[in-house]
């Protein structure tokens, strides 16, 4: 993709002490103690870390179920959302092609691959162009933008609001980041996580495809980073 073409992501909501956080959950399951003094005697990061990673790392993934993180997340296409609402446990509030109606050309996404040959992205430059046209000829003669989108493509830029708990977020990561995964949307999960690392270096171990985690890759077919699973 161009430049233009890239996911534009920003994390506009994060808990505060979010190892904190995640650490008296953990170590609450284990002691006898309240959990706020827990909480307010948490000043030790090493330990917390230490912690955190040995119950993860046994699968106990409900203690990070407390983080709620949000972002804000544009210049992804409609084919990137319908992939992105398929996860669980996530909320989406994301720009409505019935209430906002397009004026002029909308805005879309090329992929890489048709970006790549000269003569293709012409033809695709020029049937969204042609899409266009119709779309702005419907809604001239009175049609609702509710049913002249019925011709706007996959290729519509669009805009979300998403908010997830980390343990989807660590989730997706793990199937997302897999080179397998679509471009657009390792790109955009990519993105997501980068910011979330920016404030919380310490996830970075979390934020990775699932083959690093695993040490080996259980797809059906594997791009060879990693060992395959053999059963």
């Amino acid at each position: 993709m161009e430049e233009n073409n890239k996911p534009v992501v920003n994390l506009i909501s994060r808990p505060e002490n979010m190892l904190k956080t995640i650490y008296t959950a953990a170590r609450t399951c284990y002691s006898a103690d309240l959990p706020i003094n827990i909480y307010n005697g948490a000043d030790d990061e090493e330990k917390m870390l230490k912690l955190i990673d040995r119950v993860v790392g046994s699968g106990h993934y409900s203690v990070i179920e407390h983080i709620q993180v949000t972002f804000a997340i544009s210049n992804v296409s409609r084919a990137c959302t319908h992939q992105l609402v398929r996860h669980r446990h996530m909320s989406f509030s994301q720009k409505s092609q019935r209430y906002v109606k397009e004026k002029g050309q909308f805005d879309y996404l090329i992929p890489p691959t048709i970006e790549r040959d000269p003569e293709l992205k012409k033809k695709f430059v020029d049937f969204m162009e042609e899409i266009s046209k119709k779309y702005c000829e419907f809604t001239e003669a009175g049609i609702p933008a509710e049913d002249a989108r019925a011709v706007l493509p996959n290729a519509c830029a669009t805009s979300v609001v998403t908010s997830l708990n980390l343990r989807e977020l660590i989730h997706i990561a793990n199937l997302r980041l897999c080179s397998r995964a679509q471009y657009e949307i390792r790109m955009m999960v990519k993105a997501m996580c980068d910011e979330l690392i920016k404030v919380e270096p310490w996830l970075k171990p979390y934020l990775v495809p699932k083959c690093e985690r695993l040490g080996f890759c259980d797809e059906d077919k594997s791009c060879g980073r990693k060992p395959k699973l053999e059963l």
